[in-house]
């Protein structure tokens, strides 16, 4: 006797109307929300936990002599933390679907497949991985350092395993794929120097310009923070068309050599006029022909 597709369909239909109105499918259903309920829970514990690990480590590593730079300490932190959720998570993804009698080992064999043919087809994706890791890991630069990566130069906004974002002190942020980083130069690592020059007047005593200076830059450790030492006044520096030119450096907290050297220029300035000191300026010398006489 052959069946019509009509009396199939009612025959399934009247299968899982019976299924649903039998009580182990229900208590099945809700054994199996109550296991991934409990999954999630202790998925999202076992992920506090362990990024206050991560973070009581860094401060208990910020108490001992082995203390590292605190922007590389930051970095680290947050790749640890991302790091921590996504392992976390694709473990308890995968707890989930053997809740659900889904082939686990099947899924990971053909997600290894899967993966090494895109590893194959994805070589620049790959290669930025590894550099990102590299650039991590040997602390080349960390979130918050002022480098220039290649034509681009900045602030580092964050650092990933694939790119890199670097903000321009005009606001622009540039993303930096990690595997086209081939140079870089980081100013953050060492102390800055603000190398000032100071135009003197020929006219003027020199020695009494260079007395007044120093007694200015004996005052500025105590007023400016950003400086490392008291500056100094290295002498005179070149003759110029109109002036003798007076140099002086100050060793500054990194990148903050800038600002520094604005706030020295403006402080000699204050400090020559009122002992009358004379900065040059550009002059004009006229002579007037007069008539029937030669120059």
């Amino acid at each position: 006797m052959v069946l019509d597709n009509k009396t199939l369909t009612q025959k399934g239909i009247q299968k899982l109307v019976d299924k649903f109105q039998n009580e182990d499918t229900w208590l099945n259903i809700g054994e199996g929300i109550l296991k991934i309920i409990i999954i999630l829970v202790i998925a999202n514990i076992l992920i506090r936990i362990g990024k206050a690990a991560i973070h009581n480590i860094f401060k208990i590593r910020n108490l001992s002599p082995l203390r590292t730079n605190a922007r590389r300490e930051e970095t680290l932190s947050k790749l640890l933390d991302n790091i921590l959720s996504y392992v976390v998570y694709f473990i308890a993804f995968m707890t989930i679907l053997s809740v659900f009698n889904i082939d686990v080992k099947a899924l990971l064999a053909g997600a290894g497949i899967v993966g090494l043919a895109v590893g194959f087809g994805a070589q620049s994706l790959v290669k930025d991985v590894i550099t990102g890791f590299f650039i991590i890991f040997e602390d080349q630069f960390s979130v918050g350092d002022h480098v220039r990566l290649g034509q681009f130069e900045g602030d580092v906004e964050a650092i990933g395993l694939r790119t890199t974002k670097i903000k321009n002190w005009t606001g622009e942020v540039h993303v930096i794929p990690n595997g086209s980083i081939v140079e870089v130069t980081n100013f953050s690592i060492n102390n800055s120097v603000a190398v000032v020059d100071i135009s003197i007047a020929y006219e003027e005593n020199i020695d009494e310009a260079q007395r007044v200076i120093e007694e200015l830059l004996d005052t500025m450790p105590g007023r400016y923070e950003e400086l490392v030492k008291r500056p100094d006044l290295l002498g005179i520096q070149n003759f110029g068309p109109h002036e003798v030119v007076l140099r002086i450096v100050a060793e500054t907290a990194p990148m903050k050599h800038f600002g520094l050297a604005r706030k020295i220029r403006s402080d000699v300035k204050q400090q020559l006029d009122k002992h009358g000191i004379e900065i040059p300026y550009p002059r004009l010398v006229m002579f007037s022909k007069e008539p029937g006489k030669g120059v």
